[in-house]
């Protein structure tokens, strides 16, 4: 009993000297909206992701600054922590482009798009990965990036960056991928939301099987027992890729699926619930937005079965005019989650906002409506 006591009265302490470091401005979310920080600063951490450790939360993203340059990396990923998911404190930079090297892979200039970061209890080390085009190649790299801290403010070190799954065939590969096809357009490059015919056609699995398949928009997902996997938009964007992480979270077992085979997904978010995994993402139409999609499994590796737009209501058919990021279990609910997206502004990327709405279900669908404002008191009512 006094072993319980103790360990609720070093967590209350900690919850307590924690909020006394902000001013506690929200009570509520504010979708759409200058979301600011402990500093009355809109808040910089767009194609986010969460983490949860010790009773905190730590929001990772793309630290966008006001320029004309387009969406190349200027300074690195931005970190927040929180205590109840409204109020953030700026915590800085927890990776940095890097200044002094122009050949580095991220060098000031580069893409760093989407950084997830999760924890690995045997390692004790934070890992973060993110989509990568190297400075100068657009998006031709369609590489993956990784980074490790032993704190979850960083800083983290970069460790390298790959083309996920070099040599490497999925689980359902066909016959006709491992044709070594000598064709002009099987060595093409494409690129856009479309292909001229079906990917399979094309055989762009094949062709990248030596150099490591192409890994674009992206997210992690850690299973419950401990598992990690990197879902990616691949062979074009045209085909999601599901890799199994090695037990370290730095590096692929070689075991991955292909799934929404020619459906051309990316924004991904995997989510659990109940047993069953759910996916929501969109098409693919640049920085415009798009009507979201949803699908659920009853295993990780599929089939996965699509589930229509889940959301609904006026503007439903743009997302809200946002694109997905991630999931959020909501805290203090037995099932509640949060679909987190980002308002793109790419003319000036730093005026992006944040749409955070709550996720309910109609049977196994997920169903997402617009909120101008709402707490955590919609899931305990």
């Amino acid at each position: 009993m006094m072993n319980k006591l103790a360990i609720w009265s070093a967590c209350s302490l900690t919850f307590f000297l924690y909020t006394c470091k902000t001013d506690l401005k929200y009570n509520a979310f504010y979708p759409g909206q200058v979301w600011e920080d402990n500093n009355g600063v809109h808040i910089n951490a767009h194609g986010g992701g969460m983490l949860l450790h010790k009773g905190i939360y730590y929001w990772y993203g793309e630290h966008k600054v006001a320029t004309s340059i387009g969406n190349s990396a200027q300074v690195g990923v931005h970190v927040y922590s929180s205590s109840d998911l409204y109020n953030w404190i700026d915590e800085g930079i927890a990776l940095n482009v890097i200044e002094n090297d122009t050949l580095h892979d991220i060098t000031k200039g580069c893409i760093l798009e989407r950084p997830k970061v999760i924890y690995n209890e045997k390692s004790k080390t934070f890992v973060m990965w993110f989509h990568l085009e190297r400075k100068g190649t657009s998006y031709s790299s369609a590489r993956s990036g990784v980074a490790t801290s032993s704190s979850p403010l960083g800083p983290f070190t970069f460790v390298k960056s790959v083309r996920p799954n070099k040599e490497q065939w999925p689980i359902n590969v066909l016959d006709i991928h491992k044709i070594n096809k000598e064709s002009e357009k099987n060595n093409h490059d494409f690129t856009g939301g479309s292909l001229p015919t079906h990917t399979d056609s094309i055989n762009i699995l094949g062709r990248d099987f030596k150099t490591g398949q192409m890994a674009r928009d992206m997210t992690l997902f850690v299973d419950d027992d401990g598992k990690a996997y990197h879902i990616f938009a691949s062979e074009e964007n045209s085909t999601l890729h599901i890799s199994e992480l090695t037990d370290d979270y730095l590096d692929y077992t070689g075991k991955y699926m292909r799934v929404f085979i020619d459906r051309f997904m990316e924004a991904p978010a995997i989510f659990k619930q109940n047993g069953k995994y759910y996916f929501i993402g969109s098409g693919c139409t640049g920085w415009e937005p798009n009507a979201a999609r949803s699908a659920v499994s009853e295993s990780i590796w599929g089939p996965w079965v699509e589930l229509g737009n889940p959301c609904t209501g006026p503007d439903s058919q743009f997302t809200f005019h946002s694109q997905s990021t991630y999931v959020l279990p909501a805290p203090g609910t037995k099932n509640g989650l949060i679909f987190m997206a980002d308002r793109w502004q790419p003319n000036n990327p730093i005026d992006g906002t944040y749409i955070w709405l709550p996720i309910t279900f109609d049977g196994e669908k997920p169903v997402i409506e617009w909120f101008d404002q709402w707490n955590m008191n919609y899931f305990n009512p």
